[in-house]
């Protein structure tokens, strides 16, 4: 494997742990008085390529799994995504 990809699958690899942790952190502050990750935070994480760790961390912790818009932007988010890399590997 190339630097430059081996760059890339770190970068994506931290990209998908913090995103797990940011999600472990709103849950534990969840039902506290201190303030919430907000919801638009947690789903550009997720766009922005953390998305592996996003979905692991909702079936963790089960957060954010009771709501319906937030999981409907998640599975439009890794939809697009799919469908991204599908037309990235097919026109490469």
């Amino acid at each position: 494997m190339s630097p430059v990809a081996l760059w890339w699958l770190a970068a994506w690899l931290a990209l998908n742990a913090a995103t797990v942790l940011v999600f472990a952190y709103d849950k534990a502050i969840a039902g506290g008085t201190r303030r919430r990750v907000p919801e638009r935070t947690l789903l550009t994480l997720a766009l922005l390529g953390g998305s592996p760790g996003a979905l692991l961390a909702m079936a963790l912790f089960r957060h954010k799994t009771a709501k319906a818009a937030f999981r409907r932007a998640m599975m439009a988010i890794v939809a697009l995504q799919v469908i991204v890399l599908g037309l990235f590997y097919l026109f490469r």
